[in-house]
């Protein structure tokens, strides 16, 4: 069975005033339908305009590669992304088959205007819907999402609602279309720890529910312990490691993703000292040759890491990594 979406070397460029920097570098993954992945790495990784590619949301200077490929399986056909060039092309994956939630609900939400009205808004635009089928489904979806009196916060204000019922107001405008895709950047950071857990919760039973598929975007592996199938690791624009969550987390394998994991705090031993990852995220511009990790590695082979790019590896089932040390005899078996 085909993928529900399919990205082939994806590589993203930004025209800057600096000279072109490289955001994204030969990005591939699938995700099948049912399924949520989980895209792991610290801020300036590539995680968010990664999945901006798939609705085409990058700004003006954006540029993509040659070779890359995006394609969205859907019932009617394929769809190639890339191809996509007017708005009304676009539709299909704004909003339509592909829907985001973003990391902030109150800079997504127009102040001036109720939730209501937004929600009604995006299905008169992709659906067939007359205004009172949108507000009756619009009202459905906010109830269905756990919000309380939802015929009340339908017609207020993003302001008037707590920061845990705006995100849950997001998340009900995201899926009231029933995209096929949904994508979830950084959905739980500002949230307490017991709005964490139930919107974690939700957005795994909407995934039974409604069949879609889930990209989870996040700089934290125990939100993704307890969400994703899949995880996939980023750094500096790079895919480095990728595979079944509960394997990727239990034997790490890449220097950067063990440097995730022991960051994590650990409840077992509360005097045990938090593990940073060594160094800073090279800025774009100062995009190291060979391995793109190489300047904070603890691990670095000689020169075969300042000058080879290292390809994937398996390193168990499903499991891959890109990383010289596996089968060098290094630090990773």
């Amino acid at each position: 069975m085909k993928p529900l979406l399919d990205i082939r070397d994806l590589t993203l460029q930004f025209d800057t005033d600096e000279g072109r920097l490289t955001a994204v570098e030969n990005f591939s993954v699938s995700l099948g339908r049912g399924q949520i992945l989980g895209l792991v790495g610290e801020s300036g990784s590539g995680k968010s305009v990664t999945a901006k590619s798939l609705m085409r949301l990058n700004s003006g200077n954006a540029v993509y590669g040659e070779q890359t490929k995006i394609t969205l399986h859907l019932d009617d056909g394929p769809v190639d992304i890339m191809s996509l060039r007017t708005n009304r092309q676009l539709k299909v994956v704004r909003g339509g088959s592909i829907s985001m939630i973003f990391q902030e609900p109150m800079a997504s939400f127009a102040p001036a205007l109720t939730i209501g009205d937004q929600m009604v808004e995006q299905l008169l635009i992709h659906t067939g819907m007359s205004k009172d089928e949108a507000r009756r489904h619009s009202i459905e979806m906010l109830d269905r999402v756990g919000i309380a009196d939802a015929a009340k916060r339908f017609g207020q204000y993003a302001f008037e609602l707590s920061g845990g019922m705006r995100q849950r107001a997001m998340i009900a405008m995201a899926l009231s279309t029933h995209p096929k895709l949904l994508i979830a950047d950084e959905p739980t950071t500002a949230l307490d720890v017991t709005i964490q857990a139930q919107v974690i919760d939700l957005m795994k039973d909407l995934v039974k529910e409604f069949g879609m598929a889930i990209i989870f975007i996040t700089h934290d592996l125990g939100v993704i312990a307890q969400t994703a199938d899949h995880v996939a690791v980023m750094y500096l624009g790079r895919l480095i490691e990728h595979g079944p969550v509960r394997e990727v987390i239990r034997n790490p394998t890449h220097p950067y993703t063990k440097g995730l994991l022991a960051a994590l705090p650990k409840l077992s031993d509360l005097d045990a000292p938090l593990t940073p990852v060594a160094g800073d995220i090279p800025s774009p511009l100062e995009r190291p040759a060979g391995c793109v990790f190489q300047t904070r590695c603890p691990s670095v082979i000689g020169n075969v890491c300042l000058t080879e790019v290292p390809e994937f590896r398996e390193c168990g089932a499903n499991h891959v990594a890109a990383c010289h040390l596996i089968g060098a005899g290094g630090d990773t078996p």
